[in-house]
Formats: structure tokens, sequence, C-alpha cells
């Protein structure tokens, strides 16, 4: 069984005991979290408008990060100047316990 979960403004195709990385959320290590479901997948789907009713999506939260720094570099040929600008994202790691149909 499968689920479609939106959490951070994007959406995740989780299944049981997979570890993803999301946005950025608030919690500490080790504490539960559930997410939105808006599809279950399996022998008989389950399609949410737009979530489904009942069903839930649980998480542990195993660690808070900061991504790879991202470099935006601007440059104007023969005027010299430049502008480099970078930013590293903040990211949450999860782990998927259980998903329940409700």
């Amino acid at each position: 069984m499968y689920a479609v979960v939106r959490t951070g403004g994007k959406q995740y195709k989780v299944t049981q005991d997979a570890v993803l990385k999301v946005e950025s959320l608030a919690g500490d290590v080790g504490a539960k979290v559930d997410f939105e479901v808006l599809m279950l997948g399996g022998d008989t789907p389950k399609i949410g408008a737009p979530l489904v009713s009942g069903a839930s999506v649980q998480c542990e939260i195993l660690e808070h990060g900061q991504g790879d720094k991202v470099v935006a570099f601007k440059k104007k040929r023969r005027k010299d100047t430049h502008r480099k600008r970078g930013h590293r994202q903040h990211f949450t790691k999860v782990k998927v316990l259980s998903i329940s149909a409700g």
C-alpha cells in the first residue's frame, strides 16, 4: 500500500518504512507527525476530494538539517560588476511509520 501526502506545498508518494526529506517541520527529533492524505493506492485506490477522510500517515522525525549550498552568481561583462548569493534550504528527514485507511 502507498499513499500520496501533502506537506510544505509539495506532494510525496510514500510507502511503509520510507525515509524522505521534506520542508522544515516544527518538532523535536523523535516526535511523531501526521500528514494530509490526498490518495491511498493499492488494490482498491481511494482518491480524496481533496483529502481522503479518516486516512492518516504517521511519521517520525529523524533529523533536522540544511541542504547543499546553491550559489546564484550574476555578472555583467565589461562593467566590473557582479553579485554572488548563497542559500542553504532547511529540511526535516522523516520516516514513515504507518499508513492507515481509517
